[in-house]
């Protein structure tokens, strides 16, 4: 490895954001993941968490699936994969984030009232039939994003990307992006797997 990609990868560290996830649930065109995945990676998000129990195929990413969409940015990635709504959300309680979800309802608050500095989950659901009762449910609250059109709905890739945009926005602000947020233990977890451990 050359000293200017030691040097990329480091610096790369040093923004992944500890207190963001994003949540897919029952997501079913692996290529829409790849491309969200692609905007997670751009803004530092580490973690996503992938729930599946409603799919009776559901191929994990790699070479073979959602390559150019991603463009390899599930290589940089920590991706959990779920096939229990419960057990996933378990662990999200766990390690103590808020969840709120993208939905229509008349208690949901624009995207752009939400307040991303807090450690948060951002649930997206299908692209039918979006986040499911049981799941919303589970979650602290949902969002929406703010539109004038006639058509009230948004593929899921571009509804991701503007929410996790407004994210970035507001992180940024907060000055999140200054110091490294990682865990000292996940943080040498990725250098090690980033071959770093050396740094």
């Amino acid at each position: 490895m050359t000293p200017e990609r030691k040097e990329k990868l480091i610096r790369v560290l040093q923004h992944r954001q500890a207190d963001i996830t994003v949540i897919f649930e029952n997501v079913e065109d692996p290529h829409n993941i790849a491309a969200v995945l692609r905007t997670c990676e751009s803004v530092g998000i580490q973690d996503i968490y992938i729930l599946n129990y409603v799919l009776s195929s559901h191929p994990k990413l790699g070479e073979d699936l959602g390559f150019r969409s991603s463009s390899s940015a599930w290589k940089w990635l920590t991706i959990h994969y779920y096939d229990n709504l419960k057990n996933c959300i378990h662990e999200i309680r766990e390690e103590g984030y808020k969840l709120m979800a993208t939905s229509l309802s008349a208690k949901a608050e624009d995207l752009y009232e939400v307040d991303f500095t807090q450690k948060i989950a951002l649930v997206f659901g299908n692209e039918h039939n979006g986040v499911s009762n049981e799941l919303l449910q589970l979650c602290d609250g949902n969002f929406l994003i703010p539109q004038v059109g006639i058509i009230r709905s948004l593929n899921i890739s571009v509804a991701c990307a503007i929410s996790i945009y407004e994210a970035f926005r507001q992180k940024r602000l907060a000055g999140h992006y200054k110091k490294t947020s990682l865990p000292n233990e996940k943080l040498n977890a990725l250098k090690k797997e980033w071959g770093l451990e050396d740094m």
